[in-house]
């Protein structure tokens, strides 16, 4: 007799048969293997019980022809323990192609990290240079003049340091309107405040005046 019982312990974990590659891969095949599976154990269980009881009615034949469809059910629970085994197969090449690609992206994504820091160090000199700008701006452009061709990066950074330049300028104009505005107001002050010094002092003398008359006007 043949032993169902092993048979029925393989179709569980078999989750693709033939029938997965006819389904072209994906949710579709893993159903259709599933299906092929849970038939084959029904197919197998059924095998399983209609032998017994032809076991007991003695019918030879009828054995038989239960035991070659147990061993049908038996090679389709096979056939998609195989589909499974290539679909992990395959699962585990993608897994290394996707890890490849994660690799190359972490590189650069680490060099790209490095051409932020190196800029991040750059625009700090540039910041350092500030006070140089108008020396760097000539010569610049005179190495721009005389050699176009060969330095027109250079000619980006001239364009830069000018607007730099521009915007020292306006902030130098500011200050200096500023500075005359805050000049007007501190003559304005002075003057005031001497206006009203003298406006104290000769009401100090009015005072001193009227206090030196009401003195004679008691003595008399």
């Amino acid at each position: 007799m043949l032993s169902y019982t092993l048979i029925l312990l393989f179709i569980p974990y078999a989750l693709c048969a033939t029938e997965c590659s006819k389904g072209g891969g994906g949710g579709g095949g893993k159903m259709q293997a599933s299906n092929v599976a849970m038939k084959a154990a029904q197919e197998a269980k059924a095998a399983e019980d209609a032998q017994q009881q032809a076991g007991q009615q003695a019918a030879h034949q009828v054995k038989e022809q239960l035991a070659e469809k147990a061993m049908e059910a038996a090679k389709a629970a096979d056939a998609a323990l195989q589909g499974k085994e290539a679909l992990v197969e395959q699962l585990k090449e993608e897994m290394k192609e996707a890890e490849v690609v994660v690799n190359e992206e972490q590189q650069s994504l680490q060099q790209l990290q490095q051409t932020v820091q190196a800029a991040g160090k750059a625009a700090q000199q540039a910041q350092a240079n500030v006070k140089l700008l108008q020396t760097s701006l000539q010569l610049a452009q005179g190495d721009a003049q005389n050699a176009q061709i060969a330095m027109d990066g250079d000619n980006q950074q001239v364009q830069e340091k000018e607007s730099l330049l521009d915007a020292a300028k306006q902030r130098m104009d500011a200050l200096n309107s500023e500075l005359k505005d805050s000049k007007a107001d501190l003559a304005k002050t002075k003057d005031a405040a001497k206006k009203a010094e003298q406006a104290a002092s000769e009401a100090k003398q009015n005072a001193n005046r009227n206090r030196r008359k009401a003195g004679m006007q008691k003595k008399k």
